[in-house]
């Protein structure tokens, strides 16, 4: 019988670059399965849903969604039989592509928020937080019919005044444990390296759903994808969304994973 998995706090930090780099943050709870889990392959159940506590789960995610490019990535999931976690921005994305954002939910992805309009939430007031995360669930909301319980603050910045606002509107937020930096890169193999190179088991995969029309990066992401699916899962891993990587427990409003 294995131990099943635990939840830590940690503080983690890193340094933070342009675009949806990564930021300095801390009070992050990780999600770290036992040592036996590590070692385990895909542990599935009859019907097909996967224990996390016994298999070696990643979860990966986009942030900034939707763009022109979401379709080719939901081709590549739905080949490789992968579900993902978008977390999108309700303006110019939610809101000019909801027939893309209905087919992440169809396709059985998980579509969370990055807030309205990428406002860096620990640089405005309370009430300004309050909105942007509002407005953003709001929009998926209008769109699918249903409400996301899960926030990734753009750049990982939070506070204890953000995680406060976070837990009254009943929102967890969602950091990440590997980054390809694709902001910085147009460069698909560099990008697909970095994440084989960082991911461990519970690990949390951040990429970008992006069109960067100076071509300075974002640009290799799709390509990447799926040297990084078969490249993990040749290892054994398992990808899940956030909400299964969390199971049994469910995301708690005002906790910050990682």
């Amino acid at each position: 019988m294995r131990a099943p998995t635990t939840l830590v706090t940690v503080a983690a930090l890193a340094v933070g670059l342009s675009g949806c780099s990564l930021a300095p943050r801390a009070g992050a709870t990780q999600h770290v399965p036992s040592a036996s889990a590590a070692a385990a392959g895909p542990a599935r159940s009859p019907s097909g849903s996967v224990d996390c506590r016994k298999a070696r789960c990643v979860a990966l995610t986009f942030d900034d969604s939707p763009s022109v490019r979401t379709p080719q990535i939901l081709d590549i999931l739905r080949r490789y039989g992968v579900h993902a976690t978008f977390f999108t921005l309700g303006k110019y994305h939610v809101v000019k592509y909801p027939g893309t954002v209905r087919r992440m939910a169809a396709q059985g992805h998980e579509v969370e928020t990055l807030t309205w309009s990428h406002r860096i939430l620990t640089e405005i007031s309370p009430a300004d937080v309050r909105e942007e995360i509002t407005r953003g669930r709001d929009a998926v909301a209008t769109v699918i019919g249903r409400r996301p319980v899960m926030l990734r603050p753009p750049q990982g910045h939070t506070s204890p005044t953000v995680t406060a606002i976070c837990r009254r509107l009943g929102m967890a937020q969602v950091l990440w444990s590997a980054s390809a930096s694709d902001y910085q890169t147009t460069d698909s193999a560099l990008i697909t390296s970095r994440i084989l190179a960082r991911t461990g088991p519970g690990g949390i995969i951040l990429l970008h759903d992006r069109v960067d029309p100076t071509n300075r990066g974002y640009n290799g992401t799709v390509a990447a994808i799926p040297g990084i699916v078969s490249g993990l899962e040749a290892r054994g891993y398992t990808f899940v969304t956030v909400t299964q990587l969390l199971a049994p427990s469910k995301p708690r409003p005002g906790e910050v994973y990682e």
